[in-house]
């Protein structure tokens, strides 16, 4: 790509355009089509401010620190017991049950409270393992539930989605309950849900709100937004975004039906991809090489036609009102101040819904707050925690110790 390329914001989200229109007129989709949309989807990525030039400098030195990290991998190598469970259209929902509390809702022993169950829900293109320090620092005392979304990590692709159905959040919800169901039956519940986790939970709340009255003892809204999603920007200048909004869905798509052209495209762009995805996964310019290595990593292997799957469905999610069922119930909402995917305005947006929520906007992070200041987000966690087992009568857990490598 050229100098020029990265530094013309114009020039970049015209490229979108141009591409796209391209594609679009042509006989099916060519391969330099599509090539074209790929590259004015980085195009995009540029004129928010990425200094796609840099790529061209140490690009050998950043293959062998890759390469090194790569062969350390401990983010993400933490595993609890599995288990799968059928969701309502019998797609498997893989999930692991952790901690050192009882996993299958049989009750404290000896008579004793209930420890809480806490449900960590991840993002979009991400898996459980996006939750690797929380699961490190709340293993003593507590029942950990970590499961995949349908189409993302470990679970099965989406039964309903290949036989001709379409993705939402709503499904999500229903997913989320069946995990519930099998697994966490009964006893005080924590939701914890990030970005299209955190959507999750609502949904989840707008279809069962006699749960949270009876049973959710507390709920975690991390980088996550109620509704109004087409009003981010993602960074871009206005005119650019709306440009974006325009041919996003249609760039899907085309990007979701040439599968295989697509992941090698993304496989040559590598230096490319791991530059956009810093930009809008953190913040901070001082991220450990290895976390955002981790990232890239989670981001990389959702497959193509999963990233064209659900991107519709957030213009169409909107649960503002759904977040009556949370009203009361201990609520924390968590953003980081430069996230782009989900700006702190619309956590500011949910706490004015939720009168008695802690909201916390943790300074000069990202998206992926929880790997980025993993710190500042489970010290917020432990309180909620705290909060949520006195608020239904379960064993209040530990303070979580310092882990190792942060």
């Amino acid at each position: 790509m050229s100098e020029q390329a990265g530094t013309d914001p114009a020039g970049a989200v015209s490229g979108v355009a141009r591409a796209v229109k391209a594609a679009g007129t042509a006989t099916g989709v060519s391969r330099a089509g599509l090539i074209g949309i790929s590259v004015g989807v980085l195009a995009a990525g540029a004129a928010a401010g990425v200094a796609i030039e840099r790529l061209t400098v140490g690009r050998t030195m950043r293959r062998r620190a890759r390469a090194e990290l790569d062969a350390k991998a401990p983010y993400g190598s933490l595993r609890g017991r599995p288990r799968t469970v059928p969701a309502a259209d019998g797609t498997e929902l893989y999930v692991e049950l952790d901690g050192t509390g009882e996993a299958d809702g049989t009750g404290g022993p000896d008579g004793a409270p209930e420890p809480l169950t806490v449900v960590f829900c991840h993002g979009y293109c991400l898996n459980q393992d996006s939750w690797h320090f929380q699961r490190a620092a709340f293993r003593d005392g507590l029942r950990l539930v970590f499961w995949d979304q349908r189409s993302h990590g470990r679970s099965e692709r989406s039964r309903s989605f290949l036989a001709g159905g379409s993705a939402s959040i709503d499904q999500l919800g229903g997913d989320l309950r069946a995990v519930l169901d099998a697994v966490a039956p009964t006893g005080p519940l924590v939701l914890v849900g990030h970005s299209m986790g955190g959507m999750t939970v609502m949904a989840l709340a707008d279809q069962a709100p006699e749960l949270f009255r009876e049973r959710v003892a507390g709920v975690a809204l991390i980088g996550t937004l109620a509704g109004n999603w087409d009003a981010v920007t993602f960074g871009l200048p206005q005119a650019g975004a709306r440009l974006f909004r325009r041919v996003a869905p249609g760039m899907m798509k085309l990007l979701g039906r040439q599968v295989d052209l697509v992941e090698a495209t993304r496989r040559l762009g590598t230096d490319v991809s791991a530059v956009l995805y810093r930009r809008f996964s953190f913040g901070g310019k001082d991220v450990d090489p290895g976390v955002a290595r981790f990232a890239e990593q989670m981001l990389d292997a959702t497959p193509i036609d999963v990233v064209a799957e659900f991107y519709p469905v957030f213009s169409a999610h909107e649960k503002t009102e759904a977040l009556a069922a949370l009203r009361g119930i201990p609520a924390l909402v968590l953003t980081g101040t430069k996230d782009l995917l989900t700006p702190p305005g619309h956590g500011e947006v949910m706490a004015e819904q939720l009168p008695g929520a802690e909201l916390v906007l943790v300074e000069d992070a990202g998206h992926l707050v929880m790997l980025e200041r993993p710190d500042a987000v489970d010290e917020r966690l432990a309180a909620l925690f705290e909060r949520a087992a006195r608020y239904r009568g379960a064993a209040v857990p530990p303070a979580p110790p310092a882990v190792e490598g942060r």
